[in-house]
């Protein structure tokens, strides 16, 4: 069974160790993480902007495919919507399929803003990173039938449940 819930700080090491925690101390979110067993096997920054925006989304690779991160997302979005946002925003480089393709499966489409050029050095919890790249924004408006899930918690949510909730 796959569970996702909000990332310990006691587990930050192990987390950071597998998949990377670039995000870690930005310090206007949480991680969500699933796991598998003791495997940390995918994580998805939110970050609590207005609309909230999920960032630094990773499935190690032997695990994709296998619907992870659509619950990561699924999980994201429950958070996002209980605590009263009512749209969430995605950034990904212009040309990537496979995040397209996923975003757009989650109900993402493109928010209408003007694509951003993003060039120079950023500082990343691991030490600066040259970047050059085009980001496009893509939105999803909270459901207008949503109601919060009953008895379940972000922070303990399996994959099974996260698929029913989407």
């Amino acid at each position: 069974m796959i569970e996702i819930r909000v990332l310990d700080p006691s587990e930050a090491e192990l987390v950071g160790d597998a998949l990377g925690l670039a995000r870690l101390h930005q310090g206007n979110g949480f991680y969500l993480v699933a796991w598998e067993g003791e495997e940390p096997i995918g994580h998805l920054h939110l970050a609590l902007t207005d609309p909230p925006e999920m960032q630094d989304i990773q499935v190690a690779s032997h695990h994709r495919r296998r619907g992870v991160a659509k619950a990561l997302i699924a999980a994201a979005e429950e958070e996002a919507w209980t605590r009263g946002f009512k749209c969430m925003r995605v950034s990904f480089s212009i040309g990537n399929q496979p995040a397209e393709s996923l975003y757009g499966r989650c109900g993402y489409a493109d928010s209408g803003l003007e694509p951003k050029h993003v060039k120079g050095t950023i500082q990343i919890r691991t030490g600066p990173i040259e970047v050059d790249d085009v980001l496009v924004y893509w939105e999803k408006q909270r459901p207008a039938d949503w109601r919060p899930a009953v008895g379940r918690r972000i922070n303990c949510l399996s994959l099974n449940e996260t698929a029913r909730a989407t």
